[in-house]
Parts: structure tokens; C-alpha cells; sequence
């Protein structure tokens, strides 16, 4: 399936897509050092919910896709070094508004949980 969103996106920084499928996407997330928030190689929640949100919209995949909201759960730490798989899938789509299931693993443990919600527009939100 061909990508059809956000196709800007710097892989060093939200991660790269390695599976698309029509509602669902798979985004890795190699973590590194410009990624910690501390001396001791915690990564910064942000990197990881951009991740997230970034295969959240790949998981809907319309070129006018924008975030609405989202509710998060950071269930354990991310440090520096490790990958970070996150999981897309939709779960609800009513008219415009799309809801996002996303949950991200390093290995086996699931370290991240949302729901994203997406709208997708008529055209670009910037006009």
C-alpha cells in the first residue's frame, strides 16, 4: 500500500513506517542520544508520542489527515538505544472523525498506549 500522508516526516526524529496496511500502520522508532532527557538515557516522552501520533496518521492515511486530540498512558521507560515499535489501527471512523487505537513495544513490553483522534479535512489545513 502506498503511503498518502505526512510524507515529510524526518525518520531520525517521529521514526519510520515499516508496515501500511489499509487502517492499520506499523512505525519503528530507533531512540538515540539527542532523545534523552537526562544523564542516565531516559527518552523523552515527546519522541515517543510523535511516534505515535505519526502512526496514528499513517493508520488513516488521507493526505488531509490532522490530529484532534489524544489520550495517553506512558507505561514504562524508553532509553536511550532501544527501538520502539508503535502500532496503529482504526478503530472508529464516523464522517470526518477517525479514532486511533496506538500502542508502542520495545521488544515484548508495551511501554505506550493512546487513542488519537483524527479528522480528516476537504483540503489542507493551512489552505
Amino acid at each position: 500500500m502506498q503511503q498518502n500522508t505526512h510524507l515529510s516526516i524526518e525518520p531520525s526524529l517521529c521514526g519510520k513506517v515499516t508496515r501500511l496496511d489499509t487502517g492499520y500502520a506499523e512505525v519503528l522508532l530507533h531512540t538515540t542520544r539527542a532523545m534523552a532527557a537526562d544523564a542516565k538515557g531516559l527518552v523523552h516522552g515527546g519522541f515517543v508520542f510523535g511516534a505515535a501520533d505519526y502512526a496514528a496518521m499513517c493508520a488513516v492515511n488521507d493526505p488531509f489527515v490532522v490530529l484532534g486530540g489524544s489520550s495517553n498512558k506512558f507505561l514504562y521507560p524508553v532509553t536511550v538505544g532501544e527501538a520502539v515499535i508503535l502500532k496503529a489501527e482504526v478503530s472508529e471512523e464516523k464522517g470526518k472523525k477517525r479514532e486511533v487505537d496506538v500502542k508502542g513495544y520495545v521488544d515484548d513490553i508495551l511501554v505506550f498506549e493512546g487513542v488519537f483522534t483524527a479528522f480528516v479535512l476537504n483540503g489542507h489545513v493551512l489552505g
